[in-house]
């Protein structure tokens, strides 16, 4: 079994930061794409930013230029979102999700973590 645990979350006025980490542990050989989504109250789950092992990114358009990714260069098993110029509309709860292959298990799993509020308010 694999587990996703992600921190860093809280309350940050606009214009603010925050830094949020995920750290994947368990039965893992090798994890391929890692990433961040947000589900707003009310609202569907989307994307948000993903990494590949190979240090490729992919951003959605509302999170360009104020957001990166990027994963620990010691451990490749930890993923972090960088969130600057944060804006009220960036409120959520966001979810690390990675794509894990496992010693013993012929397929590549997804497995998402349990969440950490994001609030920008004044």
């Amino acid at each position: 079994q694999v587990q996703l645990v992600e921190s860093g979350g809280g309350l940050v006025q606009p214009g603010g930061s925050l830094r949020l980490s995920c750290a994947a542990s368990g039965n893992i050989l090798s994890i391929n794409t890692m990433g961040w989504y947000r589900q707003a109250p009310g609202k569907q789950r989307e994307l948000v930013a993903t990494v590949t092992s190979g240090g490729v990114t992919n951003y959605a358009d509302s999170v360009k230029g104020r957001f990166t990714i990027s994963r620990d260069s010691a451990n490749k098993n930890t993923v972090y979102l960088q969130m600057n110029s944060l804006k009220p509309e960036d409120t959520a709860v966001y979810y690390c999700n990675a794509d894990v292959a496992s010693f013993g298990v012929l397929r590549v799993n997804n497995y998402w973590g349990q969440g950490t509020q994001v609030t920008v308010s004044s």
